[in-house]
């Protein structure tokens, strides 16, 4: 397998062959594309686990005994119209083929397979599957600026998004929203959808971290049938699934800059082309960008496209980080508590005040997402209170550790990413910088502001940030 393609998150994949031998071999590549890897032997089993709502994909082999492909084809889509089924076969037939798709089939691919190109399709698969499924979620839940409150707390903070949200979502404008990891993103990207004048339209999720480079094209703006080798049928781009809605490009600094270059010019011209087809397309779609890293910053970089930037960043919602909303961290608390008590059936009655303290002070790099795992493994082991021993604080990897005052710039690396690494880097460097520059002015912020060549707004709140002491004692 190519080390290079992006990792998948664990999706189960359903693996229906009478082969055993070919099964092992599929269950192998399933697994090294990140999968989690289900196995069948016959039709009745794979319409069982289906009906339990196990897999999320389904590879399945065209002739078996009993029960053959076709039929478990056509009873699966019965049980869950939304699951994406690839017919694999041995005897490539255009009729086979014609047949399977009539009858709602994913895709047809013949053996032997390419196993890079099958763990592409299986991901392309897994995110068409997932946008059913959100926007399914998305109308149950029916997201209002009022609910965001309630489902991300009472602080001022909060407050400050929904008024953002409440102001932009009636325009047409591009959103950018920018935040750490867990903090909400994609919540406030819904919210805004649903309060927008293309609420009755789909909004499509876009992993800009996930596509290939060379499928770019084909992923965005779709294919025409027999465009490259293996298009044996059509396929919707995620620009057309999002006509009339809207497009959420998550995490578009992981988009490559050519893909970038070729995205910018759909934006500017408002028309695009299928891979292979003549027909020039209208694109009607509203754009929402998240990101945690700071997009001007990537421009100066120059890892992002200034161009591309200009265009995306008509309005920008900065998230702040969990540890700086102190009120929410307890209401949520208190709120996922609540709901892990209901999906337990458990009778937990809250938190000891140590055990509420530990939650308040714990600075959640993982943010809101981070903090209901916790909560949640907490209220398990939890019989009556949760305590500080039901809680597992700073379980993630060890933070890395920089040596700034003697200027070697040592980084230990501790299983982080290479983005966690640059931003806590970041983070270390101008605490420990600041602290240093205030040290030699006496605590005089203003002075170290215009050593430091930044604005005085700027070290204020970067003091506060950091904790940092006006008048330190030495070492």
């Amino acid at each position: 397998m190519d080390s290079n393609q992006p990792s998948a998150d664990g999706a189960r994949v359903l693996i229906v062959d009478d082969e055993k031998d070919f099964c092992d071999v599929l269950f192998r590549v399933v697994k090294r594309g990140g999968f989690t890897a289900l196995v069948a032997h016959d039709g009745e089993m794979a319409l069982e686990m289906i009906k339990l709502g196990l897999p999320e994909v389904v590879l399945l082999d065209v002739r078996m005994p009993g029960i053959d492909g076709m039929e478990v084809l056509e009873r699966a889509k019965k049980i869950d119209s939304g699951l994406p089924v690839i017919m694999i076969t041995a005897y490539s037939g255009i009729h086979d083929a014609v047949e399977a798709m009539r009858k709602g089939a994913y895709d047809y691919l013949s053996k032997p397979l390419d196993n890079n190109a099958l763990v592409d399709k299986i991901k392309s698969a897994i995110s068409e599957r997932r946008i059913f499924s959100r926007n399914t979620q998305t109308k149950e839940t029916d997201l209002t600026a009022g609910s965001i409150k309630q489902l991300m707390g009472p602080s001022a903070s909060v407050d400050r998004l929904v008024a953002e949200i409440s102001l932009v979502s009636g325009s047409n404008f591009s959103v950018v929203i920018q935040g750490e990891t867990g903090s909400g993103k994609e919540l406030v990207a819904n919210a805004i959808h649903r309060l927008s004048q293309r609420s009755s339209k789909l909004i499509v999720p876009v992993d800009c971290g996930a596509i290939p480079e060379t499928l770019f094209e084909s992923e965005v703006f779709g294919h025409e049938k027999g465009s490259f080798t293996g298009a044996i049928s059509s396929r919707l781009g995620k620009f057309e699934m999002a006509q009339g809605g809207t497009l959420f490009l998550d995490e578009i600094t992981n988009m490559p800059l050519s893909c970038q270059v070729k995205l910018l010019r759909a934006i500017q011209e408002k028309t695009f082309f299928k891979v292979g087809g003549r027909q020039c397309l209208h694109m009607d779609v509203r754009l929402i960008i998240a990101t945690n890293k700071e997009l001007n910053t990537e421009v100066v970089l120059e890892r992002f496209s200034r161009d591309l930037f200009y265009r995306l960043s008509e309005f920008t919602i900065v998230i702040p980080p969990l540890r700086d909303r102190k009120e929410d961290i307890v209401y949520l608390a208190h709120r996922f508590l609540k709901e892990t008590n209901e999906e337990l059936n458990k009778d937990v009655k809250g938190f000891s005040e140590s055990a509420l303290e530990s939650v308040r002070n714990y600075p959640w790099p993982g943010n809101v997402r981070e903090l209901k795992t916790a909560i949640r493994r907490a209220v398990l082991q939890s019989q009556d209170w949760v305590t500080p021993n039901h809680l597992v604080l700073g379980s993630m990897p060890e933070a890395i550790s920089t040596d700034v005052n003697e200027g070697r710039g040592e980084v230990a690396w501790s299983g982080l990413s290479l983005r966690e690494i640059v931003q806590k880097t970041t983070a270390d460097v101008e605490s420990k910088v600041l602290a240093k520059v205030l040290r030699k002015t006496g605590g005089n912020k203003a002075k170290a502001a215009r050593l430091l060549q930044i604005d005085y707004k700027t070290i204020h709140s970067k003091i506060k940030q950091y904790g940092i002491k006006l008048y330190p004692e030495e070492e």
